[in-house]
């Protein structure tokens, strides 16, 4: 069957001015599907987010010819739609108009996705932005990220009736001038409603907070791991000593929990906190003393020991730049 064959044949659906797409980033917005079909038509209406994975949308055109010519163009075109990346498969919807107008943006809930407008990642930190949205209630956990619309959050609050409030009281609003960096000129909030109940905040971190959980485990991101050794004049390596240790942990057969490793290392003195994390698929840990003469016996004698009899659990052992962990009781 030639190409032109199955083009004829994959687009034998009745013609309608609603297009059905299919295979979209997930939580694709309404301003991405614009860019990709308004050079062929005036767009009256649009569904974001549809379906199991939220990753299908229906865009309608104010006539149907202009659906018709968006279709076939991708249908003879060698290069497919693209949003982020992601090829897009369109076809014609069995629907002939969208009826409900409220994309998900628009329906209550109690989760924000707030983009925060001419700002790079590390240009707001979590802690501002809680600070910020703290003011309209207790906020439960927040997530950042990037996309193509730029630096978004998640904040998820006790319920819509908060979330509701923060929203009216800060959409198009910014963000104080004093709690950014000098080099951030305005930082526009767009906020609007996420389909999010409760987010899934895996590890505290630079990128995700959960204040309801202080259990959980500090992530490698939230921490700047060992100090860099410097090189001495013999070649060897010279480490500025510190109270705190880095753990990593090789060859896990066994599972080592923040008490298996308060056993082996209070054998040198007190441990005052420890934070365990992965990275890179490695399990490790910060053990915290009172001061450096314990660390300092602590790595020495347990440097290339294992925890467990046969090989298991070896720890190697460097000295923090930390000098006093954050770990939240």
């Amino acid at each position: 069957m030639s190409t032109s064959t199955q083009h004829q044949f994959r687009y034998t659906q009745t013609p309608s001015k609603v297009l059905h797409l299919r295979n979209l980033p997930w939580e694709c917005s309404e301003e991405e599907l614009v860019e990709l079909c308004s050079p062929f038509g005036r767009i009256v209406n649009t569904k974001c987010n549809v379906g199991a994975n939220r990753n299908q949308a229906f865009v309608e055109f104010v006539d149907q010819n202009q659906a018709i010519s968006m279709v076939s163009y991708y249908a003879s075109s060698s290069e497919p739609a693209h949003v982020r990346g992601k090829t897009v498969y369109i076809q014609y919807s069995n629907r002939h108009e969208i009826v409900n107008n409220k994309s998900p943006g628009d329906i209550p809930g109690n989760v924000l996705l707030v983009t925060i407008e001419g700002v790079e990642a590390g240009d707001v930190s979590i802690d501002v932005i809680h600070l910020v949205f703290s003011a309209f209630g207790f906020v439960h956990k927040i997530a950042t990220f990037e996309k193509t619309a730029g630096f978004q959050a998640l904040i998820q609050f006790t319920d819509a009736e908060t979330a509701a409030s923060a929203r009216d009281a800060l959409d198009g609003r910014s963000i104080p001038r004093y709690l950014l960096p000098d080099h951030v000129g305005s930082c526009n909030l767009r906020i609007s409603y996420s389909a999010h109940k409760d987010l899934n905040i895996k590890f505290q971190s630079n990128r995700s907070r959960d204040y309801t959980n202080p259990m959980l485990p500090v992530n490698h991101s939230a921490i700047e791991g060992a100090v860099q050794p410097t090189i001495g004049p013999d070649g060897k390596r010279i480490e500025p000593e510190s109270n705190v240790l880095l753990a990593s942990i090789e060859n896990m057969q066994y599972a080592v929990t923040v008490e298996v490793i308060n056993t082996v290392f209070s054998a040198f003195g007190t441990v005052q906190k420890i934070a365990m994390f992965e990275k890179n698929g490695q399990t490790q840990a910060l053990v915290q003393y009172p001061d450096v003469t314990a660390a300092a016996a602590a790595r020495e004698a347990l440097e290339g020991h294992c925890i467990y009899d046969g090989g298991y659990c070896k720890l190697h052992l460097s000295y923090s730049r930390h000098t006093d962990l954050n770990v939240k009781v």
